[in-house]
């Protein structure tokens, strides 16, 4: 199992900035592929980003492609998730995940509150 605990949400303007950290702790971080999702009020959690384990491969989703970036720093077990030209339809709980199984993400963090205001 790996920890993970995710910082850096926050409320926003639409058109706004914000950088959310996932920091991981209890296994080797590089050995696991790492993906954010978000669940807004009312809706299915859903996909919003991923990047492989080693060569950093990354997969968006079509809404987000283009103004969020994920990143990761496997020295320090963290991985980021830059986001850009924010919406108010980007509001939700972010949630960091770990995956060592592909296709099967079996760790979760707690979640980060993101809210953009129109």
């Amino acid at each position: 199992q790996v920890q993970l605990v995710e910082s850096g949400g926050g409320l926003v303007q639409a058109g706004g900035s914000l950088r959310l950290s996932c920091a991981a702790s209890g296994r080797t971080f590089s050995n696991y592929a790492m993906a954010w999702f978000r669940q807004a009020p009312g809706k299915e959690r859903e996909f919003v980003a991923r990047i492989s384990r080693s060569i950093g491969i990354t997969t968006y989703a079509d809404s987000v492609k283009g103004r969020f970036t994920i990143s990761r720093d496997n020295a320090k077990n963290t991985v980021y998730l830059q986001m850009n030209s924010l919406k108010p339809e980007d509001t939700a709980v972010y949630y960091c995940a770990a995956s060592d199984v592909p296709g099967s993400y079996n760790n979760w963090g707690q979640g980060t509150q993101v809210t953009v205001s129109s």
